[in-house]
């Protein structure tokens, strides 16, 4: 079987399951129909669907992963705004072509995401100047999406971006931000570089491996900061630390962060940030995107389902439709797009270890609803 054809089997395992999930979740089902959110009710036809052209199935993560594209400002990235002032979001922007390749679409946006991002006023902005400012989270996160395009990660930008990442390990085995604002690397960020390093020749340094693999709480749960008095774990930072030791041989720890994640799912199917109790979809995004892989079929399914519901459905006013909700509060533009983008990678069943955007499609899809009925 080729490496495309195995990307793709978890997209076949969810096509499957939605179905599934209608038939053997009647009370999902009446819950979804109550929910403040709009369900996805898209009809599954060889001639209708989120690509809007010839295929078997609705696809959540293709119609999220178009949504998302025809949000980008300029078509190219996305912005924060503080204070009323609009900032370059590079951080955002990568989260945004991490979905479109899970989504297998959208890949003429995320081409351009990734020229923006390749601009030295962008880069230098996001991963410092490297001599005087070096931030291993960004560095570790922007290898990765290169890696992702198949762009060059040694000359991206006129960065190399292994060696920057390389030049910030620390003694310890921690990845640390060289910065005159002080250190504020952390499980995101050391997880992302060793996800991105095993994708280069040299491999995720052993030390590094060897310190994120120490930070794990006794409960089997990973905490967003190191060092901290009290082992918190938190559910974004565990799925990332999970996949993370999965992919350098760590199976054993890499499990019990699974186990921990099972045993911390919320009954809707999502997660909750540490210190909270509502399921959020940035969460359950990336929690159901290392259980689904991690062959952790059920609650990986019940995530997945929980996602989609709070995807904008064919009810829901024609500009949000396919976007993802936060929470089960509705609609928020203010947080959607961030929602949305990391909503994808559970709704795809990808993992960030063996993410590609090679085979997407260059289109950004709408999700395909019903023509209204004709009034008499």
């Amino acid at each position: 079987m080729s490496a495309s054809a195995l990307r793709r089997r978890p997209l076949r395992l969810l096509a499957i399951s939605a179905l599934a999930l209608t038939a053997t979740l009647p009370a999902a089902t009446a819950a979804q129909a109550a929910a403040p959110v709009p369900a996805v009710t898209a009809p599954t036809s060889s001639t209708s669907s989120a690509f809007g052209d010839t295929t078997s199935t609705y696809r959540p993560d293709a119609a999220a992963a178009g949504w998302l594209a025809r949000q980008l400002v300029n078509g190219d990235h996305f912005e924060s705004v503080f204070d009323g002032t609009a900032y370059p979001d590079q951080g955002l922007t990568i989260d945004a072509v991490f979905a479109f390749a899970a989504a297998g679409s959208a890949d003429q946006a995320a081409a351009r995401a990734t020229a923006w991002l390749a601009r030295p006023d962008i880069l230098s902005g996001y991963l410092g100047d490297g001599t005087t400012e070096a931030y291993a989270g960004a560095t570790a996160k922007l290898l990765l999406a290169a890696e992702v395009r198949g762009t060059s990660p040694s000359a991206f930008g006129g960065v190399d971006l292994p060696a920057r990442l390389r030049s910030l390990l620390t003694p310890s085995g921690r990845f640390s931000d060289r910065s005159q604002w002080g250190d504020y690397s952390n499980a995101f960020g050391q997880s992302l570089a060793l996800i991105a390093l095993q994708r280069t020749p040299g491999g995720a340094p052993a030390s590094a491996v060897d310190f994120l693999a120490a930070a794990q709480c006794a409960d089997g749960g990973f905490p967003i900061a190191f060092g901290q008095p009290t082992c918190t774990a938190d559910a974004d930072a565990t799925a990332l630390a999970a996949q993370a030791l999965a992919a350098t041989g760590r199976s054993a720890k890499a499990k019990a962060g699974l186990d921990w994640l099972t045993a911390h799912q919320n009954t809707d199917g999502g997660f909750a940030a540490a210190g909270a109790t509502t399921s959020n979809a940035n969460s359950t995004g990336l929690a159901t995107s290392a259980l689904l892989p991690g062959g952790r079929f059920i609650s990986g399914l019940k995530g997945w389902s929980s996602l989609v519901k709070l995807q904008q459905g064919c009810s829901a006013d024609p500009a949000v439709r396919g976007a993802v909700a936060y929470d089960a509060s509705g609609f928020n533009p203010a947080n959607a797009t961030r929602a949305t983008a990391q909503a994808v990678l559970g709704l795809s069943g990808q993992g960030l270890a063996g993410l590609s955007a090679h085979g997407a499609r260059p289109s950004a899809p709408t999700l395909a609803c019903p023509a209204p009925a004709a009034r008499p």
